[in-house]
């Protein structure tokens, strides 16, 4: 089969070239490469490059967009949608240089295509609009129906239903102006579709009937096996499986008159499941095994198609190259000839530029050497005087520093002292109070309820918070960043323990007791996701 083809190709590209045939002429070639691409897409790639050399020979640019088109719906028909997107943006300039708008439209749908199968929906809307306004200046009627079909399309396959039923019956209004019957038909079967897909089964039934009936008018027998199998599966999924049953063979008969492996092993597949239904399990498991052989040809075919088209790019590409090989060989000898004459010529002249060039590139060296000198020097000084202003004023911080720390310590220390002076009152108070003097009780008491609510309270945590703050920079986002939930009471114990003070000297900061402080030191730690053995002062030091 494959040598048949090879040999198709080569007749076919020998009659063309001996033909001698004016352009019109060659356009009825690029319609019988069209029908040829289906069947053998190998030999009619094959044959198409052939034609694309011609044109090109010829400076016939509309003929060399008609190939590349064709090329580019080759590719598509294989599944090589880059390759066809650059044949088709190849094309798409040679006709827009030609100002044939209908064949920029066309080629237009057929990259929307592309870049709807490449999943660029947004590319896609873009290339539909743009041929439906040029197919609107034109007033192409069915140019127009069919850019309406491909983007009801587009929004069906988005499931936007409401958008998908407007532009199909956009389509359907276009095509019944001008009694299109295979675009009307190929409009009701997508609407059918639509409607099978929101489960509608009477109105998708009642639009695939439509197209069945305009697509047996019109004679397309092929396109008709997939309307005949989608109504089988409307009467499969309402229940009626006899009805499916005596459509899908109807479906699988035409399949295998036209040799539609597609749409026989879809009927098989149907079949099977129709069976199943009735709990026909023997006839079931025999047109399911029937489907799956299908699909198995189906592979193998598609396989066959795609190894003899890789076949054809490799061996074009292996002409092109050498081709292009004998080229450049034949330019180097060329250049290599004339550059030798020009380097003898250029030597002479070479010679005396290089000596008085490098008298003067002497000279400038020099006078370049004594400026970066110079440059160099003032630099240094600069430097110099820039390290010494940076030294004084990093010992001016560390002055500073050190008298932030002399100052925290010390106001810490007067916070202690004042603490526990407080505290040595309150025991005083409390003391007064258990002597029972009913003349003075009450007064005590308020007293130490005002020292009680002062005792934490202080004015003075803010002063402290903002000098810690300077001293320890970061403290506080750092060990925010272990733990969330910090409250105020909790950074404070935090600060107090960076200070390294005594427990006993922080309860005292805090107003607390020691059990009271081991509580709060315990409740810190699971903060802060630190284990049992884990030391918190340890921690909050290496902070």
């Amino acid at each position: 089969m494959m040598i048949f083809r090879k040999i198709v190709a080569i007749l076919l590209v020998i009659a063309w070239c001996l033909s001698g045939r004016a352009q019109e002429n060659d356009r009825a070639e690029l319609v019988y490469t069209q029908r040829l691409s289906k069947r053998f897409p190998d030999s009619a790639f094959l044959l198409l490059k052939e034609m694309y050399d011609q044109s090109l020979s010829r400076k016939d640019r509309l003929g060399t967009g008609i190939c590349l088109q064709q090329m580019g719906q080759i590719c598509y028909y294989l599944g090589n949608y880059p390759k066809a997107l650059d044949y088709h943006g190849q094309a798409d300039k040679l006709f827009r240089a030609e100002n044939s708008s209908e064949r920029v439209a066309a080629n237009l749908n057929d990259m929307g295509l592309l870049y709807y199968y490449n999943k660029q929906m947004g590319m896609a809307r873009q290339k539909y609009d743009e041929a439906f306004g040029i197919y609107r200046s034109l007033g192409n009627v069915e140019g127009m129906a069919d850019t309406y079909g491909r983007i009801g399309h587009l929004y069906e396959k988005r499931q936007s239903y409401d958008s998908a039923f407007l532009y199909q019956r956009l389509a359907l209004q276009q095509y019944s102006r001008i009694a299109h019957k295979q675009g009307m038909a190929k409009i009701y079967e997508n609407m059918g579709s639509i409607y099978e897909d929101l489960s509608r089964f009477d109105s998708s039934w009642y639009y695939f009937t439509n197209s069945l009936e305009l697509y047996e008018q019109a004679g397309e027998e092929v396109a008709s096996i997939e309307v005949v199998n989608n109504l089988g599966d409307i009467y499969r999924k309402t229940g009626r499986y006899k009805e499916a049953i005596a459509q899908t063979r109807k479906a699988l008969v035409l399949s295998e008159k036209t040799n539609d492996l597609y749409e026989k092993g879809a009927a098989y597949r149907d079949l099977g499941k129709a069976y199943d239904l009735l709990h026909q399990e023997d006839s079931a498991y025999h047109y399911l095994e029937l489907s799956r052989r299908a699909t198995l040809d189906i592979y193998s075919k598609e396989n066959n198609r795609q190894t003899a088209f890789l076949s054809v790019l490799f061996d074009i590409d292996k002409k092109n190259s050498e081709i292009i090989r004998l080229e450049n060989a034949r330019n180097i000898t060329r250049i290599v000839t004339i550059g030798v004459t020009i380097v003898v010529i250029l030597l002479v002249v070479l010679g005396w530029v290089i000596i008085s060039r490098q008298r003067m590139k002497i000279k400038n060296e020099r006078l370049e050497s004594e400026r970066n000198r110079h440059l160099h020097e003032t630099q240094r000084q600069k430097m110099e005087v820039e390290l010494a202003g940076k030294q004084l004023q990093e010992e001016q911080l560390v002055q500073e520093l050190e008298s932030k720390r002399k100052g925290l310590t010390s106001y810490t220390l007067h916070v202690i002292q004042k603490n526990q002076l407080l505290e040595n009152l309150r025991d005083r108070l409390s003391y007064l109070v258990k002597e029972d003097k009913r003349d003075q009780k009450k007064q005590l008491q308020q007293l130490i309820q005002q020292i009680n609510q002062n005792f934490n309270h202080d004015q003075y945590w803010d002063e402290f918070r903002e000098t810690f703050g300077q001293v320890h920079q970061q403290f506080f986002d750092s060990i925010k960043q272990h733990s969330e939930d910090l409250t105020g009471n909790d950074l404070r114990l935090l600060s107090l323990i960076k200070l390294n003070l005594a427990s006993s000297d922080i309860a005292t900061l805090l107003g607390i007791s020691q059990d009271s402080l081991r509580v709060s030191r315990y409740r810190l730690k699971k903060k802060l996701n630190l284990g049992v053995e884990e030391s918190l002062t340890a921690f909050v030091q290496s902070v």
